[in-house]
């Protein structure tokens, strides 16, 4: 038995959630509801201008992790944060969370500072997300140990991460570790404008390396550049053995051994949709990796999926194990 069921790799980034009225956003120039990328400089008066805030690990990928930890996985990750406070709160929560984390911080005196998202959340419940990657751009092949990636039956790539200097090296030298001690390469696509800027290479790995593809609608469709979506999801399932696809308020989309399978979401009210594929990664990921089938699977996805959007923040609150048995999936 290897050491880790799943190896993530992807941002390494800390979610910093506050309360504030409307007219907070107002007075520091942010519009409402979307998501913004800010510089260094920004980041830190913003940072130092928000009221009380709940600070946690986060990121995409770090996201599907910790779910995994959560189901009681066997996980690792692997992103980039700097010798400061905030990655220092990065790791202290990830391994919390039941995650290895090893990878090494950018120096104390590195130009960029830990990545973050400052959420604003005004009385309405609307989420304003202010970005600053940070250091989290630059993971780069030295970051990767190949003796991890050959001690992990998945390795988990976040599309996102793409966006790095270095980052394609990076995941190759995951990719080959991982390969070549038979483990098998998951990657989720992230966004749909992730899909625009890197389809090329998104492209090649899918048909070269990758054995479970996650993505939603929009990104399938932007991935093969058309609006026929069973047209799509034929052609990513000709290039990889799995695809798990989310469709929102239909459920997910499966692909596998040329058999397409439907599973519904889960019914629940909505009160903030952030993090929703990463949990539906998390409960596939966690099913497919304790041997359960790909239908299994993606219903554990879909409830994963549902409890998160149930509540604010991008974790489980509840315990998933707990709702997989009430819907007889275990």
């Amino acid at each position: 038995m290897k050491k880790y069921q799943v190896v993530g790799i992807g941002n390494a980034m800390v979610d910093v959630l506050s309360t504030e009225e409307d007219a907070f956003l107002a007075e520091n120039g942010i519009q409402k509801g979307i998501m913004q990328l800010i510089d260094m400089e920004r980041a830190v008066d913003l940072y130092a201008r928000v009221g009380p805030a709940t600070e946690v690990s986060g990121g995409s990928a770090a996201n599907t992790i910790a779910g995994i930890a959560h189901l009681g996985g066997r996980v690792g990750y692997v992103g980039k944060v700097k010798d400061d406070q905030l990655g220092r709160i990065f790791a202290h929560d990830l391994r919390a969370q039941g995650a290895d984390f090893d990878t090494p911080p950018a120096a104390v005196d590195a130009a960029q500072e830990t990545g973050r998202c400052i959420v604003l959340v005004t009385p309405d419940g609307e989420r304003s997300m202010n970005t600053y990657l940070g250091v989290t751009e630059f993971l780069a092949p030295a970051d990767i140990d190949p003796a991890q990636m050959a001690q992990a039956d998945w390795i988990y790539l976040e599309g996102y991460r793409f966006d790095g200097p270095d980052s394609h090296a990076a995941f190759a030298k995951a990719v080959t570790a991982c390969k070549g001690a038979g483990g098998k390469v998951s990657l989720t696509l992230s966004d749909p404008f992730c899909v625009e800027r890197h389809r090329d290479a998104f492209r090649k790995m899918i048909d070269e390396d990758v054995d479970l593809l996650f993505c939603n609608r929009a990104e399938l469709l932007s991935m093969y550049q058309t609006d026929d979506f069973d047209h799509a999801l034929e052609r990513a399932a000709a290039e990889v053995e799995t695809v798990a696809c989310t469709d929102s308020e239909n459920g997910a989309h499966l692909m596998c051994a040329g058999q397409r399978r439907h599973v519904p979401a889960t019914q629940v009210t909505i009160r903030d949709a952030t993090g929703a594929g990463d949990m539906f990664a998390a409960g596939f990921l966690w099913g497919l990796s304790e041997g359960h089938d790909v239908d299994a699977c993606g219903r554990m996805g879909c409830i994963a999926a549902g409890e998160v959007i149930s509540h604010l923040g991008a974790r489980a609150t509840t315990d998933l194990k707990a709702l997989f048995r009430q819907h007889g999936v275990i």
